[in-house]
């Protein structure tokens, strides 16, 4: 008996020596050199895997970058390490980085719990995907934010968290890296990745709802009515399906102010820029 255990055991080790060897030489034959500027670019990057840039993760990224030309390569961008990340890649394999300006993402719903008072009690399964398709919401407007966070489950970096007096998911300018992940996860396509502006001074409009002024204020006294005031302060807003949207491209340092001055609602958002501070 101990000699057919020892005779079983010598041939099983002698088949996956075998098999080892084999293994081995075939993948000796067939292997790709992978070009080492690959490892050292990708230690360069945050490594958060985000997909952001449009690509599987910081791998692929750079791959990409390794093979792209001068002009392929200024289309390449990390959102999450930005501008100094893409110099340092830039300076490493001897090319140059477009110039981007730094972004944010912001919600473009001001439908907080004063704004937009629940009117029903969702007991629901509390994930907004879900909430999106078989109700219209606590307040009852069919775009505005569900308020259940998925956004804020989402986020890597921690840059979105749940305002406990207006019920909204509210943004930190320093710590969001306009990664996207709230823009793919949103049902009602509330969050937009906008310029920072200068000294993180911004004007969009918080509203998504495409209603007639008095059925969109029935339920959130800060809906856009589609006045047309904004459109009087600057051309360049546009208005379509009773709601007003603001370019990226507008000045806000201009007409920040004086948009959410004359707007009625309050459904333009000015966000005033940051005092410098001296050392």
């Amino acid at each position: 008996m101990d000699n057919i255990i020892l005779t079983d055991f010598l041939t099983l080790t002698a088949i996956a020596l075998t098999a080892a060897l084999i293994l081995y030489f075939v993948s000796q034959k067939f292997k790709v050199d992978e070009d080492p500027r690959i490892a050292e670019i990708e230690a360069m990057l945050p490594q958060a895997n985000c997909g952001a840039c449009g690509r599987a993760g910081c791998h692929d990224f750079a791959v990409a970058c390794t093979k792209c030309t001068t002009q392929g390569f200024a289309k390449l961008y990390c959102p999450v390490g930005g501008q100094k990340v893409m110099n340092k890649v830039a300076a490493y394999l001897g090319m140059e980085a477009a110039v981007k300006e730094d972004t944010v993402a912001v919600l473009r719903c001001n439908g907080s719990c004063q704004n937009a008072p629940a009117k029903i009690d969702y007991n629901g399964v509390q994930f907004c995907r879900i909430a999106h398709t078989i109700s219209s919401g606590q307040s009852g407007c069919p775009d505005g934010c569900l308020r259940l966070g998925d956004c804020i489950k989402v986020c890597k970096f921690g840059a979105l968290n749940l305002n406990p007096q207006t019920g909204l998911p509210q943004v930190d300018p320093d710590k969001c890296t306009s990664c996207g992940a709230c823009v793919n996860i949103c049902p009602r396509n509330l969050f937009e990745i906008r310029p920072k502006g200068q000294n993180n001074e911004r004007v969009y409009v918080a509203c998504r709802n495409r209603q007639k002024g008095a059925v969109a204020r029935k339920n959130c006294s800060a809906a856009c009515i589609g006045c047309m005031k904004c459109v009087k302060i600057c051309p360049e807003i546009k208005i379509e399906d009773n709601l007003s949207y603001i370019p990226t491209d507008v000045n806000a340092a201009e007409f920040g102010a004086k948009l959410a001055e004359t707007c009625p609602t309050g459904a333009i958002v000015h966000i005033q820029p940051k005092e410098k501070t001296h050392d």
